[in-house]
């Protein structure tokens, strides 16, 4: 389904990103990217409910708000619970990945 909207390398980058991800491999080369400029951070910090919004896993920050309050957020392997929750700008110097749910995932770089 994927080659047929998106294109085969789409959908080959989509193949190769889940098996990373999903079979442990730990290569997020081929994984949904989302660079974020200085001017996201406001002293140092990113709201996870921004990057939620950002990346595209929640259409709103009303609704990372739910996602977050039912407990379907992890930064890396780390449940959020917590919708005030931020990131530092120095945990950008390693992947920062977001997942909603078991299958929506983003990571997000400082470009």
């Amino acid at each position: 389904l994927t080659a047929l909207v998106h294109g085969e390398e789409e959908a080959q980058k989509a193949k190769d990103a889940s098996r990373a991800l999903f079979a442990g491999g730990g290569n997020t080369e081929n994984m949904p990217t989302t660079t974020l400029t200085e001017e996201n951070f406001t002293d140092g910090r990113i709201a996870v409910l921004d990057l939620l919004v950002l990346g595209g896993l929640a259409p709103s920050k009303g609704e990372a708000r739910r996602l977050i309050q039912q407990g379907g957020v992890l930064l890396g392997e780390d449940k959020v619970t917590d919708v005030y929750a931020a990131v530092e700008r120095s945990a950008f110097e390693k992947d920062v990945i977001l997942k909603k749910g078991k299958k929506s995932y983003q990571k997000y770089i400082v470009g």
